[in-house]
């Protein structure tokens, strides 16, 4: 074990001191590398074959362990950190497929672990993760890292070398060798942990077809091997499948996906069904229906097993295959959701608490209640339990109050009107009982979610179904109250967005007779909200406010100006300061689309109480060199100040800039020179100038593409691709394909 030394010390030098070390490389690494490389053969009789390690279980004198497997790993992670350097990478360049091959090697599963895995299938599932510290993951981070270091030539080399071993292991095998396998299992291993990179590498110098075939014939291979003799090597081939169906061809991903159906239903160990599960997972959803159906049935009765028996470790697995057995059993499912409802209900009750395994049951139970003819028996199943939990909601345990709502707004989301209002006759009151009562941020937030599905799928007939529509309406007013209260903490008040756009959306004659107070609410929440999220989904609702004014946008205006805040001259002058502060952090198609508009309806009013306000422009730049946290102390940001037509324009400005960027883009004109002129914010008077011509009438609308464009950019923006959903029965979402008046007059300016 004296180069572990080396290897620590070598370790820190390429991390710390790279060009120092990059001169002398080539002669520290030649003594370091014939260690690596004579390693394997004690790794194989220490750890592969069981033969026991002389230094397990000993330490230096820093506490470090002391074992082959540590010194293993300390070697991976030293050639990961050189490969990762680009300095030094050049003076490994030329040994990468020695390295490759050598690092399969290390890969292969040991004896303890075949004991251990063959025991617990939990721990196999634990185990592969690749944040667990391993001689094989980090072996598969090391190959990654030489995929993504040297492309193509990386990728040749690993494919190379696992051929190579794939060789030996067949000359093993004929020779009698019982281990034969574990190098197979292990050259399987390694092209899996760089799938991403082969499936995304596009150069002429490696051949997918070729890849695939060779994988076609590995795998087919392996699956006339004996799987209760080669449980490891059946699951790899099987997780092989489900990382590289989209080079294999549809005939023998067919036969493999029957392979895996008849690997859940047949005696063998669980590593084997385990990886069945992984094919199944990426294979059925593009199956064809003939191939799938007559076995639903059957899968989905072991799959139930399974699930009995599972961990943590591998009930997510569990849980997301029997999701997409559903999903491909279609009519089918409805003979089996008797028996499979009450079992996944089961595991959601157990770990209603647990935000990851609880979310995956609630996805199977989605995918039945979406099943042919399963609507009605699973909503008679789910509702009248949820209804008790509701209506006792302050003596049920941690979790479940909030875990009900959720699962209630799973069942009314799609819903037809039916089930819709039998879900209200049971619920409704004891939703909104929670939503006043409760101090618990988790059930405040589901309650706020699942009311406002409540509104969208009950939209107004839901008024009518007490008998008394004024004391509806009385009871959502008075959520939205609690909501909007300024002395609640933010998190319980987080989708207070989404309920009130509802109630605007599909209340709006009733609402009418409270949007002041609405307003004057929403003003003094946003006062005293300290999350950005909050923040942005209140000036989403004062913006939907504005088209709801959109006849008379004035008249919105006058009431902001009638409405006293505390450190502003009114109303309007305080929402236009935070407004413009946050809408270039607003997030999500619809939300930019409804606050970009609403903006551009503002200026379009030329309300001259607008240009008395004055609004942070841009940051000025600080010429004072690199900003410590003392400097910030003494020199906090600076802004220019602008009035709030010109930063409205501004801000259209910048999202003009952006449609004909996607303009550009789309007809690959990027050469042609652009006839939309920047506008700076600074020249007060051309931006005054053109405000004002924005009077002017349109001689012709936008073209069609940059209304496109309009459509295309705004659903790009955000973090995430989910649309609100609560937001799509609102008739802004297709306001971009149309000419809607303020973008057109803001086109014509531009």
């Amino acid at each position: 074990m004296n180069g572990a030394l080396g290897w620590r010390c070598l370790l820190q030098l390429v991390q710390h001191f790279p060009s120092l070390v990059d001169t002398q490389f080539s002669v520290v690494l030649t003594p370091l590398w014939k260690t690596f490389v004579t390693s394997l053969d004690a790794y194989q009789i220490s750890s592969v074959r069981g033969i026991e390690d002389s230094h397990s279980g000993r330490f230096d004198s820093d506490g470090n362990e002391r074992s082959l497997d540590t010194f293993v790993m300390q070697m991976f992670e030293t050639l990961l950190t050189v490969i990762g350097n680009s300095r030094l990478q050049k003076v490994i360049r030329e040994s990468i497929k020695e390295v490759a091959y050598y690092t399969i090697g290390f890969l292969q599963i040991t004896d303890e672990q075949v004991h251990v895995w063959s025991l617990d299938a939990n721990q196999y599932v634990a185990d592969e993760d690749d944040v667990t510290y391993s001689c094989r993951v980090s072996g598969s981070l090391l190959l990654e890292e030489i995929a993504n270091a040297f492309g193509s030539e990386g990728i040749n080399a690993i494919v190379e070398a696992a051929r190579k071993h794939l060789t030996e292991s067949h000359h093993a095998k004929v020779s009698g060798f019982a281990d034969w396998w574990r190098l197979r299992e292990a050259s399987l291993f390694a092209l899996v942990s760089i799938s991403d990179q082969l499936i995304e590498v596009d150069d002429s110098r490696f051949s997918k077809s070729n890849f695939g075939y060779l994988l076609e014939q590995i795998i087919a291979e392996d699956m006339e091997t004996d799987a209760h003799k080669f449980p490891f090597l059946h699951s790899r081939a099987f997780s092989a499948i489900s990382k590289f169906s989209s080079v294999i061809s549809h005939t023998v991903c067919e036969q493999l996906l029957c392979a895996a159906v008849r690997a859940i239903d047949l005696d063998v160990s669980q590593p084997v069904k385990v990886g069945a599960c992984q094919a199944l997972l990426q294979l059925l959803p593009d199956a064809k229906l003939e191939i799938v159906q007559p076995h639903i049935m059957r899968v989905l009765s072991s799959l139930i097993v399974l699930l009995k028996q599972a961990s943590d470790e591998t009930l997510h697995l569990f849980l997301e295959t029997i999701q997409v057995v559903v999903k491909a059993g279609h009519e089918q499912s409805r003979c089996i959701e008797a028996v499979i409802s009450p079992v996944i209900l089961d595991v959601w009750l157990h770990y209603v608490s647990d935000p990851f395994i609880s979310i995956d049951a609630l996805e199977v139970l989605e995918a039945i209640k979406n099943s042919p003819g399963c609507l009605h028996t699973i909503v008679s199943r789910i509702v009248p339990s949820v209804g008790l939990v509701l209506g006792t909601a302050k003596n049920q345990p941690s979790g479940l109050v909030a875990g009900s709502l959720d699962l209630l707004t799973m069942i009314l989301k799609g819903a037809p009107l039916d089930v819709v209002k039998a879900v209200f006759d049971c619920c409704f009151n004891s939703a909104i009982q929670v939503l006043l009562e409760s101090d618990d941020h988790g059930e405040m937030q589901n309650a706020t979610e699942c009311l406002a599905v409540f509104l969208a799928s009950g939209r107004h007939e839901l008024l009518s179904w007490t008998g008394d529509p004024s004391f509806t309406m009385k009871m959502l007013l008075d959520a939205a109250s609690r909501l909007l209260d300024p002395n609640l903490e933010c998190s319980g008040s987080l989708f207070v967005g989404s309920y009130i756009l509802q109630l605007i959306l599909h209340f709006p004659s009733e609402m009418a007779f409270h949007i002041r107070e609405v307003v004057a609410a929403v003003i003094r929440r946003l006062r005293s909200c300290e999350i950005s999220g909050l923040k942005s989904s209140l000036i989403l609702i004062i913006a939907r406010l504005v088209h709801l004014s959109s006849s008379d946008v004035n008249q919105f205006i006058s009431l902001l100006l009638t409405l006293p805040t505390d450190g502003h001259k009114n109303a309007l002058s305080y929402v236009m300061s935070e407004w413009t502060k946050v809408q270039g952090e607003i997030q999500g198609a619809y939300q930019i689309k409804v606050t970009t508009i609403a903006l551009a309806l503002l200026l379009s009013t030329h309300h001259e109480e607008l240009a008395k306000i004055n609004v942070e422009g841009h940051l000025i730049e600080s010429n004072t060199g690199i900003t410590t946290r003392s400097k910030a102390k003494l020199a906090p940001e600076q802004w220019t100040t602008v009035s709030v037509p010109e930063k409205i324009f501004s801000l259209l400005c910048d999202t003009l800039v952006e449609i004909q960027e996607q303009v550009m883009d789309d007809n690959d004109d990027d050469d042609e020179d652009s006839d939309w002129e920047e506008v700076s914010e600074s020249n007060g008077s051309v931006v005054h100038n053109l405000l004002y011509q924005s009077t002017a009438p349109s001689k012709s609308g936008p073209a069609v593409e940059h209304l496109d464009a309009m459509a295309k950019v705004f659903s790009e923006c955000g973090d995430n691709t989910s649309e609100d959903e609560f937001a799509q029965a609102d008739p802004l979402n297709e306001v971009l394909r149309c000419p809607f008046p303020p973008l057109v007059i803001f086109h014509d300016i531009c």
